[in-house]
Protein backbone atom coordinates (compact mmCIF):
# COMPACT_ATOMS: atom_id res chain seq x y z
CA UNK A 1 0.00 0.00 0.00
CA UNK A 2 1.42 3.49 -1.05
CA UNK A 3 2.16 6.30 1.75
CA UNK A 4 -1.63 8.00 2.39
CA UNK A 5 -1.56 11.50 3.28
CA UNK A 6 -3.44 13.04 5.98
CA UNK A 7 -5.12 15.82 4.63
CA UNK A 8 -7.50 16.94 7.60
CA UNK A 9 -7.47 16.28 11.77
CA UNK A 10 -10.98 17.11 12.70
CA UNK A 11 -12.78 17.45 16.15
CA UNK A 12 -15.96 18.46 17.78
CA UNK A 13 -17.99 19.15 20.73
CA UNK A 14 -20.87 17.37 21.90
CA UNK A 15 -24.03 19.49 21.54
CA UNK A 16 -28.18 19.20 21.56
CA UNK A 17 -29.48 17.61 18.44
CA UNK A 18 -32.66 17.05 16.61
CA UNK A 19 -34.77 15.35 18.50
CA UNK A 20 -35.49 15.42 22.70
CA UNK A 21 -33.05 14.27 24.73
CA UNK A 22 -30.17 13.88 22.03
CA UNK A 23 -26.77 15.19 21.56
CA UNK A 24 -23.79 14.61 19.19
CA UNK A 25 -20.44 15.30 18.16
CA UNK A 26 -20.71 14.79 14.64
CA UNK A 27 -20.24 18.19 13.80
CA UNK A 28 -15.92 18.17 13.28
CA UNK A 29 -14.44 20.99 12.16
CA UNK A 30 -10.22 21.09 10.73
CA UNK A 31 -8.02 21.68 13.17
CA UNK A 32 -4.64 23.14 12.80
CA UNK A 33 -1.18 21.81 14.16
CA UNK A 34 -0.11 19.27 16.19
CA UNK A 35 -2.82 17.34 18.02
CA UNK A 36 -2.23 14.84 20.87
CA UNK A 37 -3.92 11.40 20.52
CA UNK A 38 -4.65 9.31 22.92
CA UNK A 39 -6.57 5.85 24.31
CA UNK A 40 -9.73 7.95 23.99
CA UNK A 41 -9.06 9.59 20.36
CA UNK A 42 -8.02 13.34 19.93
CA UNK A 43 -7.73 15.39 22.75
CA UNK A 44 -11.01 18.24 22.76
CA UNK A 45 -13.24 15.84 20.40
CA UNK A 46 -16.53 14.35 22.15
CA UNK A 47 -19.48 12.28 21.30
CA UNK A 48 -22.44 12.79 22.24
CA UNK A 49 -23.98 9.07 23.15
CA UNK A 50 -20.93 7.57 25.03
CA UNK A 51 -22.79 4.15 25.10
CA UNK A 52 -22.98 3.84 21.35
CA UNK A 53 -19.75 6.55 20.22
CA UNK A 54 -16.17 6.80 21.16
CA UNK A 55 -14.35 4.19 23.78
CA UNK A 56 -11.18 2.68 22.94
CA UNK A 57 -13.15 0.98 20.12
CA UNK A 58 -14.27 3.70 18.25
CA UNK A 59 -11.32 6.10 19.26
CA UNK A 60 -10.84 7.65 15.62
CA UNK A 61 -13.05 7.51 12.91
CA UNK A 62 -11.46 7.97 9.28
CA UNK A 63 -13.56 7.91 6.30
CA UNK A 64 -12.21 9.04 2.48
CA UNK A 65 -12.81 12.37 1.12
CA UNK A 66 -13.21 10.58 -1.70
CA UNK A 67 -16.82 9.36 -0.92
CA UNK A 68 -17.63 13.09 -0.71
CA UNK A 69 -17.80 12.75 -4.55
CA UNK A 70 -19.61 9.70 -5.02
CA UNK A 71 -22.13 11.16 -2.59
CA UNK A 72 -22.72 14.25 -4.67
CA UNK A 73 -23.87 11.75 -7.42
CA UNK A 74 -26.13 10.32 -4.65
CA UNK A 75 -28.05 12.96 -2.69
CA UNK A 76 -26.94 15.86 -5.53
CA UNK A 77 -25.11 19.22 -4.10
CA UNK A 78 -25.28 19.29 0.22
CA UNK A 79 -23.79 22.21 1.09
CA UNK A 80 -22.64 19.12 4.33
CA UNK A 81 -20.57 18.44 1.37
CA UNK A 82 -18.04 21.04 0.27
CA UNK A 83 -15.91 20.02 2.46
CA UNK A 84 -14.78 17.57 5.39
CA UNK A 85 -16.30 16.87 8.31
CA UNK A 86 -19.73 16.08 7.30
CA UNK A 87 -19.72 12.48 8.51
CA UNK A 88 -18.38 13.24 11.94
CA UNK A 89 -14.63 11.74 10.90
CA UNK A 90 -11.58 12.65 12.71
CA UNK A 91 -9.25 11.84 9.69
CA UNK A 92 -9.71 13.10 6.05
CA UNK A 93 -7.49 11.48 3.45
CA UNK A 94 -7.38 10.90 -0.29
CA UNK A 95 -6.24 7.64 -1.82
CA UNK A 96 -7.19 4.71 0.15
CA UNK A 97 -10.89 3.05 0.89
CA UNK A 98 -12.24 0.26 2.64
CA UNK A 99 -11.88 -1.75 -0.07
CA UNK A 100 -7.86 -1.22 0.81
CA UNK A 101 -7.93 -1.26 4.13
CA UNK A 102 -8.08 -4.55 6.43
CA UNK A 103 -9.50 -5.86 9.67
CA UNK A 104 -6.58 -5.23 12.27
CA UNK A 105 -4.57 -3.22 9.78
CA UNK A 106 -1.92 -1.51 11.75
CA UNK A 107 -0.99 1.56 10.75
CA UNK A 108 2.12 4.31 11.79
CA UNK A 109 0.79 8.15 11.85
CA UNK A 110 3.12 11.17 13.49
CA UNK A 111 3.64 9.39 16.73
CA UNK A 112 0.54 7.24 17.00
CA UNK A 113 0.16 3.49 16.52
CA UNK A 114 -3.15 2.62 15.17
CA UNK A 115 -5.30 -0.44 14.75
CA UNK A 116 -8.50 -0.47 12.35
CA UNK A 117 -10.65 -2.02 14.98
CA UNK A 118 -14.32 -2.48 13.04
CA UNK A 119 -16.00 -0.13 10.04
CA UNK A 120 -18.61 2.11 11.18
CA UNK A 121 -22.80 1.43 11.60
CA UNK A 122 -24.21 4.44 10.45
CA UNK A 123 -27.00 5.63 12.81
CA UNK A 124 -30.67 7.83 12.21
CA UNK A 125 -28.24 11.15 13.07
CA UNK A 126 -27.11 10.61 9.24
CA UNK A 127 -30.48 11.08 8.06
CA UNK A 128 -30.99 14.24 10.34
CA UNK A 129 -28.27 15.81 9.95
CA UNK A 130 -28.01 15.36 5.83
CA UNK A 131 -32.22 16.02 5.91
CA UNK A 132 -32.31 12.56 3.60
CA UNK A 133 -34.49 10.17 5.58
CA UNK A 134 -32.55 7.31 4.85
CA UNK A 135 -28.79 8.11 4.58
CA UNK A 136 -28.33 5.70 7.43
CA UNK A 137 -29.74 3.20 5.08
CA UNK A 138 -27.73 4.44 1.74
CA UNK A 139 -24.72 5.06 3.92
CA UNK A 140 -24.87 1.41 4.50
CA UNK A 141 -25.58 -0.49 0.93
CA UNK A 142 -22.85 1.79 -0.81
CA UNK A 143 -19.65 0.60 1.68
CA UNK A 144 -19.07 3.93 1.95
CA UNK A 145 -18.46 3.96 6.03
CA UNK A 146 -15.71 4.35 6.95
CA UNK A 147 -13.48 2.73 10.00
CA UNK A 148 -12.71 3.52 13.32
CA UNK A 149 -9.38 2.99 14.96
CA UNK A 150 -8.10 1.70 18.08
CA UNK A 151 -5.09 3.40 19.88
CA UNK A 152 -2.38 1.40 20.27
CA UNK A 153 0.32 3.90 21.26
CA UNK A 154 -0.32 7.29 22.45
CA UNK A 155 1.35 10.87 20.46
CA UNK A 156 1.13 13.17 17.94
CA UNK A 157 -0.64 13.73 14.68
CA UNK A 158 -0.95 16.74 12.54
CA UNK A 159 -2.23 17.32 8.97
CA UNK A 160 0.36 16.06 6.60
CA UNK A 161 1.63 13.21 8.43
CA UNK A 162 1.98 10.12 5.95
CA UNK A 163 -0.18 7.39 7.39
CA UNK A 164 2.31 4.40 6.93
CA UNK A 165 1.13 0.37 6.84
CA UNK A 166 2.76 -0.97 9.68
CA UNK A 167 0.93 -4.79 9.71
CA UNK A 168 -1.76 -6.54 8.07
CA UNK A 169 -2.50 -9.62 10.11
CA UNK A 170 -5.92 -10.48 8.35
CA UNK A 171 -5.17 -9.96 4.61
CA UNK A 172 -8.06 -11.37 3.36
CA UNK A 173 -10.80 -9.77 5.07
CA UNK A 174 -11.15 -6.15 3.60
CA UNK A 175 -13.04 -3.69 5.52
CA UNK A 176 -15.50 -4.20 2.14
CA UNK A 177 -16.16 -7.87 2.42
CA UNK A 178 -16.77 -6.95 6.04
CA UNK A 179 -19.50 -4.95 5.60
CA UNK A 180 -20.57 -6.74 2.68
CA UNK A 181 -21.30 -9.64 5.12
CA UNK A 182 -22.41 -7.46 8.09
CA UNK A 183 -25.17 -5.84 5.77
CA UNK A 184 -26.59 -9.11 3.53
CA UNK A 185 -30.14 -9.94 4.74
CA UNK A 186 -29.93 -13.51 4.66
CA UNK A 187 -26.87 -14.82 7.05
CA UNK A 188 -23.77 -16.72 5.45
CA UNK A 189 -23.41 -19.05 7.82
CA UNK A 190 -19.92 -20.06 6.30
CA UNK A 191 -18.52 -16.93 6.02
CA UNK A 192 -19.88 -15.61 9.51
CA UNK A 193 -18.11 -18.58 11.32
CA UNK A 194 -15.23 -17.40 9.42
CA UNK A 195 -15.60 -14.16 10.86
CA UNK A 196 -15.97 -15.51 14.48
CA UNK A 197 -13.07 -16.71 14.33
CA UNK A 198 -10.90 -13.18 14.22
CA UNK A 199 -10.09 -10.70 16.92
CA UNK A 200 -13.43 -9.05 16.98
CA UNK A 201 -15.13 -6.03 18.98
CA UNK A 202 -17.12 -6.99 21.83
CA UNK A 203 -20.29 -5.88 20.24
CA UNK A 204 -19.68 -7.58 16.77
CA UNK A 205 -18.47 -10.99 18.59
CA UNK A 206 -22.00 -10.52 20.06
CA UNK A 207 -23.85 -9.72 17.03
CA UNK A 208 -22.16 -12.32 14.91
CA UNK A 209 -22.82 -15.15 17.70
CA UNK A 210 -26.38 -14.41 17.68
CA UNK A 211 -26.69 -14.48 14.09
CA UNK A 212 -24.72 -17.89 13.86
CA UNK A 213 -27.16 -18.95 17.36
CA UNK A 214 -30.94 -17.72 15.27
CA UNK A 215 -30.16 -17.90 11.21
CA UNK A 216 -31.49 -14.32 11.44
CA UNK A 217 -30.45 -10.97 10.67
CA UNK A 218 -31.10 -8.43 13.85
CA UNK A 219 -33.82 -5.38 13.02
CA UNK A 220 -31.67 -2.63 12.20
CA UNK A 221 -34.83 -0.11 12.39
CA UNK A 222 -34.11 1.72 16.01
CA UNK A 223 -30.72 2.02 14.33
CA UNK A 224 -31.28 3.46 11.10
CA UNK A 225 -34.53 4.85 11.73
CA UNK A 226 -33.73 6.06 15.55
CA UNK A 227 -36.58 7.22 18.07
CA UNK A 228 -39.77 9.19 16.45
CA UNK A 229 -38.76 12.99 16.17
CA UNK A 230 -42.18 14.12 18.46
CA UNK A 231 -41.02 11.72 21.23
Amino acid sequence: MPVIELRQVLAGTSRPFTRPGSFTGIDKVSVSGPVDVAALGIMGDEQGDRRIHGGPDKAIHHYPFEHYQAWLQLIGNHPRLAQPGAFGENLSTVGVDESRVCLGDIFRCGSVLLEVSQTRQPCWKLNDRFEVSDMALRMQASAMTGWYYRVLEDGVLQAGDPIVLQDRPIPQWSLRRVIALLYQRSPNVDELSQFAQLPLVPSWRALVERRLSTGQVENWASRVLGPPSGE
